[in-house]
C-alpha cells in the first residue's frame, strides 16, 4: 500500500466519481425534484478503491478533531462505515461507527441505530454519499435527538448544493463536503 497525500486521494476518487458515478441525464432524486444529472456514488463507495479513498480522505478530514464515532443513514453511509472502521484501526486511531435505519427494526430489541452504544455526550460525525436537500441528514438527526445525541458536524463525499448546507446550518449542524457537484461536470 502506497502513501498518498490528501489532495492525491482526492484527486483519484473526483476521477473514478466522474468515471463510475456521473451521469447525464433527467431523473427523480429521493428528494423529489428533477434534476438533468445523477450521481450514483455506490457505484463508487461499493468498489474496493472507493470505500477505502473515502474512509481516508474522511479521516484525514477529521484527523485534528476528537471522534467517537461516525456514521449515517442507511443506505447511503453503509457501504463506507465499515471501511471507516477498519482503516481507523489500522492507523491506530480506531473510531465507532452505526448506522441509523429509516425505522426502528420491528424485531429483536426494535432499535434505529446499528453499532457499537453511543454514550449521552458522544462526539458524532454524519456522513452520507451525497446530500441534495439534506433530508437524510435531517431525519438521522432528528432520531439522534431522541436519543439525546447531537451531531458535531455532517460530511458528505459530494454536497449538489441544492439546499442540504443551509437545512443542516438552521439544525447547527455545519455541512461538510468532499467535492462540490460542479467538479464532476
Amino acid at each position: 500500500m502506497t502513501t498518498t497525500t490528501l489532495q492525491e486521494s482526492k484527486t483519484r476518487l473526483l476521477t473514478i466519481l466522474k468515471q463510475d458515478a456521473f451521469f447525464r441525464e433527467k431523473i427523480v432524486l429521493s428528494s423529489g425534484k428533477e434534476s438533468d444529472y445523477y450521481i450514483d456514488a455506490r457505484r463508487v463507495t461499493l468498489s474496493p478503491e472507493g470505500a477505502y479513498l473515502c474512509a481516508k480522505i474522511i479521516l484525514e478530514m477529521l484527523q485534528n478533531e476528537k471522534v467517537d464515532a461516525i456514521g449515517g443513514p442507511t443506505l447511503g453511509a453503509d457501504p463506507f462505515v465499515g471501511a471507516l472502521g477498519a482503516l481507523s484501526f489500522q492507523m491506530g486511531k480506531p473510531v465507532n461507527t452505526f448506522i441509523i435505519r429509516k425505522a426502528p427494526k420491528p424485531h429483536g430489541k426494535q432499535q434505529q441505530i446499528e453499532g457499537p452504544l453511543l454514550a449521552a455526550n458522544s462526539r458524532l460525525v454524519l456522513i452520507d454519499d451525497v446530500a441534495t436537500t439534506g433530508k437524510a441528514f435531517l431525519e438521522s438527526i432528528e432520531v439522534l435527538e431522541k436519543m439525546g445525541l447531537k451531531p458535531l458536524k455532517a460530511l458528505c463525499i459530494v454536497d449538489r448544493g441544492e439546499g442540504a448546507k443551509e437545512a443542516l446550518a438552521k439544525k447547527n449542524c455545519p455541512l461538510v463536503s468532499v467535492f462540490k457537484a460542479a467538479e464532476l461536470f
